[in-house]
């Protein structure tokens, strides 16, 4: 049996739960790299260039990790886009090559390449190469694909419910949670920036503990992102910002929640735009309370804390007032 390793960074808080059916359904098993540590985020540092933006970052740690764990191959996507006429960052498209050129002797690394833009023929005969690594039969390869595709329609649907993909992914329940707060609070960034609680500083746990109630872009549904950019004068044709910049506008116009954080990773290109129109925004119809994240390698901990709890108790006095 293949060993395929995952490392637990970037696009797995968005597809794991679809990757991981796909190969086990060909007979393949999942090996995941550990939780983030200090260790590991501190080797991803090291091979990276200066420029690279902190989640790449920790995706060379988290590959590093799994060096350790004697797996036959790495499983890093080409990613390009995931929807017609809207792109993922760059860094998705040239992740293997960075990958290869950065860190010697890896193990075989699958590339699959993902690029809805273009017609659906070539996704499929690219699904196809990728399945014949494990088995020549096509019609195997063809419903391992469509289970998988099952398989992330239910985490979808469990996100609408009100959980996060990291409580997804771990697989939390929350039906015995104490009462709910009647303080709402949105967080908005990239999935792999929030749900990875060492380099977020655990904001969800930290939000919780305060007795707020944590809403993010993947519980609301996709119509939401449309309706929130719809009076933009240019569309947006990042996806990833698409979601973060239309679930920012519409929470401005309904009462869904009291205040909004964003969080960007300090060196990322669309976010620096996308967060600066968003600021921008919120500043000028002053109409609901924005707390805006930086994050990178450096950051820490305690300032992250106090200005959450200053942004909170803010929240609460307007709430009151």
């Amino acid at each position: 049996m293949a060993r395929i390793g995952v490392p637990r960074a970037l696009l797995y808080y968005n597809y794991f739960p679809a990757w991981k059916k796909y190969f086990e359904e060909l007979g393949a098993e999942i090996v995941l790299s550990d939780r983030t540590t200090k260790k590991i985020l501190d080797s991803g540092i090291k091979v990276a260039v200066d420029e690279t933006c902190l989640p790449v970052k920790l995706f060379y740690g988290h590959v590093d990790n799994l060096r350790e764990k004697n797996v036959d191959y790495l499983f890093i996507p080409r990613i390009v886009s995931v929807e017609k006429k809207r792109y993922l960052c760059p860094k998705f498209l040239g992740l293997p090559n960075m990958v290869k050129n950065l860190m010697p002797d890896l193990p075989p690394i699958i590339d699959f390449k993902k690029d809805l833009s273009k017609k659906s023929k070539d996704f499929y005969l690219d699904l196809y190469d990728l399945g014949k690594k494990f088995t020549g039969n096509y019609f195997k390869i063809y419903m391992a694909y469509k289970k998988a595709m099952k398989e992330l329609k239910n985490y979808r649907q469990h996100l609408l419910k009100g959980y996060t993909p990291a409580e997804c992914l771990d697989q939390k329940d929350k039906s015995h949670s104490s009462e709910k707060s009647n303080i709402n609070i949105a967080v908005l960034g990239h999935s792999y920036n929030l749900n990875d609680p060492y380099i977020s500083m655990d904001i969800y746990g930290k939000l919780n503990k305060m007795g707020v109630n944590v809403v993010t872009s993947e519980m609301l549904p996709e119509s939401v992102y449309h309706e929130g950019i719809k009076n933009l004068r240019k569309d947006i044709f990042w996806t990833f910002g698409k979601e973060i910049m239309g679930s920012a506008y519409y929470l401005l116009d309904n009462d869904m929640v009291d205040g909004v954080v964003v969080v960007v990773s300090f060196g990322c290109g669309p976010d620096s735009l996308i967060g600066e129109i968003i600021e921008r925004t919120y500043k000028r119809k002053r109409e609901k309370p924005l707390l805006f994240l930086t994050l990178d390698e450096h950051t820490g901990e305690a300032g992250v804390l106090t200005r959450l709890e200053a942004f909170i108790d803010m929240v609460k006095f307007k709430k009151s007032a």
